[in-house]
Order: C-alpha cells, then structure tokens, then sequence
C-alpha cells in the first residue's frame, strides 16, 4: 500500500512534470456500485470520460444541528484549513491539479466535493479525509473569515421575500428538523453559538463513520474503495454525540412577514420522500410538472395549468415544485412578482389545484408524466445532485439513488394516484406563507384553502 509521504512526493512529481493522462473510457452505467470500506459506506457509477467527481456526505445540514448556525459555519470552514495544510496551500495544489472544490449544505446534509482528473483520485480522497480529521478549528480564521461570510449570507436571505416565505412554509409545515430555517434568521444570536469550540464538537460528530458516505462519479468503485480504505482509515468511529431528528410530521398553517422590498407567497403541503425514502410517492413530481408555472420553451406560456391560470398577471414569476427529503416531502407553489397581481391571481392558483382533484385531460396528464420524468432523469444526471441524493441515501436508508427505478417509478404513476394525492392535500391543513405587503397580500382563507 502506498504511504502517505511517497504518496505526496509522486504527486509533487506529476505537478513539477505538468503531466496530464486521460482516464480510458468508462462503462457508462447509471446504476450505483455500493460497499463498504474503512467502515464507510461508499458508492460510485463508472460513466465515461476523463472526469471524476467525489464528495462526502454527512448528515450534518440545519436538520441536524444542534446549535443554530452551526451547519453553515461548518459549510463556510470546508476549505479554510486542515491539520496538515493552510487554505492557500489546498487552493493552489487544487489549481495545480486542474481540479475544483465544492462545499454546500442544505436542510439534511452536508456536501464536501472535488470534480478532477481521474487520474488525480487519491489527492481528492486525501483531501477529504483531512477535512474530515480536523482536530481544532481555529478563533482567528472563524472571526476574520467564516462568520462574515456567514453575516453576508444572511443578509441575501434577508433581502430575498421569496427565500424567506419558502423558509418560512418549512417551518410551517414541519416545525422543528426539516423546519429549521437554512439560514438563520438576523434575530438569532448566531455568533453566540457559532465559535471555534461549538464548531469542533459538531464537527466531531457530523464527520463520524457513521453519519458520512462517499460517493464518486466518473471513478472506478475498486480505486475508491482502496484510497478510501487509505485514507479514511483513522477516521472517527462513533460520533461525540448523535445527531438525530425524529421522523417529520405534517402540521401546516399561516404566517404573514411585512417586507419592503418584495412580494412573495408560498402554498405548501404534503408531498414525497426522496425515492430511498419510505415515503416515496412519484405522483407528487407528475403533479409538480401538471401544475407548473414557467415554461420550458421560450416566448411561450405552456401548457401548464398554473401558466394558463396566471396568464393575466405574466410579469409575476410562479413555480411549482416537489422539494424531497430522507423521510418526507413538500410541494410548493410559489408567486413573485408585486402584490397587486399575486392577490389578483393567488384564488385563481388555488382554483387551479382543485380542479386536478376533479379532472385531469388526458393530453394534459400524458404531457406532465414526460416532462416530470425528464426533470428527474435530468436532475439524477447532474453529478452534483446524484452525489447529495445516493449519500443521503445511504447514511439514513442504506440505499443509493438508482436514477432507472425512478424513470420506471414514474412510468407507473396513473391519473388516480395524482387525484388522490390533491384531494389529501385539499382536505389537511395547507401551509401558506406571504412576505411582503401585507394590506394587499391576502390571508389564506381568502384563497380558499384551509390552516
């Protein structure tokens, strides 16, 4: 087994000889390689090219945390520094490499990623590795770098309606874990939470064995499963203390936000797991691609019922979509636009809605199968969003994102399945969340929807 200090003098060498080999072509296979090494789990898809990419999946998003802020201080540190190199050295060996680093999280997980070479593998595993085994996060770096970024981050939050009422109808409907706002609101003492010390003991527990997976694309499962056994070997075992959310519930309501720079309003309920989840339910992105909104052709309204029922406000921007996590889901439909045209148009949305709990044309429905079975074999293609679904997956469920079960999933999904799923809707409390100006925004009851 190659060391770590001939590991690091050949790589030395590839960069002083500017040498680049390109990776033989690969199988080309969606489906995902699962195993296990160093006690990780791991999975890969060998697709073709000369590009690979990795990240590591915890589960460590704001669901998770267990101090507000903590979740984003983690995401902004990613790269900041490790025990054994300075955040100038990682962005220059990453250049040298050609390769580009990545760090985000959303509601449930924490993604850290490199998309290279293939050839350059076992740096980018390295990497991860010692991100992953900070012992000490530094004072200086979270005052002068991290919690700025964090500020600065908060501050678009704060200026963008339409995040706020999507935030906010999140909290509505799920109250706390998937209801924690992603970015902590300005009322909230982040900075009294988020230090080095509360950093380095989420850290300890969100980099555990058993709260990540790492997940390739474009790389072989044999080669990452020997420089994860390499590298990842001396990771922690067991968390410092287990972070957990219990099983969302449903609740739904109202909240009203005055704001002066924007109009925004979301319509929430009940919709799906991610397909490794036990609530897994396809018709909610059939429903998703019927209700619609923008339309996917240019200079054209669509097809789409909700862009039949705006047509008379077109300046207002409106979406429908079915947001997934581990164990539940939420469908959105969201208005931007002034005030004056969301109360115009916001009854004429809900009436929308229950129309599809009524009828459904065959046109219309065959039309919004193909378009949502697109999306997701467009979605599950994206390196970025395969990596977070398939480690999610495996961390929570102990199954990866498999993009041809979804496809057929979909197939399966019949005209009743989708009624139902409305009428369900319809006769549970909804979540409606409006940001903006409040004398004309109107109040959920008014739109004909019950909270």
């Amino acid at each position: 087994m190659l060391s770590r200090s001939a590991f690091r003098q050949a790589t030395r060498q590839s960069w002083l000889q500017q040498r680049r080999g390109m990776a033989a072509p690969a199988s080309g296979s969606f489906q995902y390689q699962v195993g296990e090494a160093a006690g990780i789990k791991i999975a890969s898809r060998d697709t073709s090219g000369p590009i690979g990419t990795i990240a590591l999946v915890a589960q460590a998003g704001t669901r998770y945390e267990t101090m507000p802020g903590l979740a984003e201080g983690l995401n902004k540190y990613a790269f900041k520094n490790t025990d054994r190199r300075t955040s100038l050295r990682i962005q220059r060996e990453s250049e040298l490499l050609g390769g580009s680093l990545i760090s985000t999280h959303t509601r449930e997980n924490l993604v850290i990623g490199a998309k290279f070479f293939r050839d350059d593998l076992p740096y980018f595993v390295e990497l991860l590795a010692e991100v992953a085994s900070q012992t000490s996060y530094r004072s200086h770096v979270m005052q002068e770098e991290v919690i700025p970024l964090v500020m600065m981050d908060h501050k678009k939050f704060l200026a963008n309606t339409l995040d706020m009422a999507l935030s906010s109808v999140h909290s509505l409907a799920f109250h706390r874990g998937l209801g924690n706002t992603i970015k902590p609101a300005s009322s909230t003492p982040y900075t009294k939470y988020l230090t080095a010390e509360s950093l380095e003991e989420y850290a300890q527990s969100a980099y555990a064995k058993s709260s990540i997976a790492i997940v390739g694309n474009g790389v072989d499962h044999a080669e990452l499963s020997k420089w994860t056994n390499e590298f990842f070997g001396d990771a922690r075992k067991s968390p410092l203390q287990q972070l957990t959310s219990p099983q969302s519930k449903y609740y739904g309501g109202e909240e009203r936000i005055s704001h002066g720079s924007g109009n925004s309003m979301v319509i929430a309920f009940s919709g799906s797991s991610s397909p490794t989840g036990a609530s897994y339910k396809p018709e909610a992105a059939v429903l998703a691609a019927l209700l619609g909104g923008q339309s996917a052709i240019k200079w054209s309204p669509g097809f789409s019922l909700l862009s039949k029922a705006t047509q008379e406000a077109p300046n207002m921007h409106v979406a429908t979509k079915s947001n997934i996590y581990t164990d539940a889901g939420l469908v959105t439909i969201a208005m931007d636009g002034s005030a004056t045209d969301i109360r115009s148009t916001a009854g004429k949305v809900v009436e929308a809605l229950k129309s599809v709990a009524q009828n459904i044309s065959k046109e219309d429905f065959q039309k919004a199968k193909a378009l949502a079975k697109f999306k997701e074999l467009e979605y599950g293609q994206e390196p970025r969003a395969a990596l977070e679904l398939t480690g999610a997956g495996l961390v929570r469920d102990n199954k990866p994102y498999q993009i041809d079960e979804v496809a057929k999933s979909i197939d399966g999904v019949t005209e009743d399945m989708v009624k139902k799923l409305v009428k369900e809707a319809l006769e549970n409390k909804a979540s409606v969340s409006a940001v903006g100006d409040l004398y004309l925004l109107p109040f959920a009851e008014e739109i004909g929807l019950k909270v």
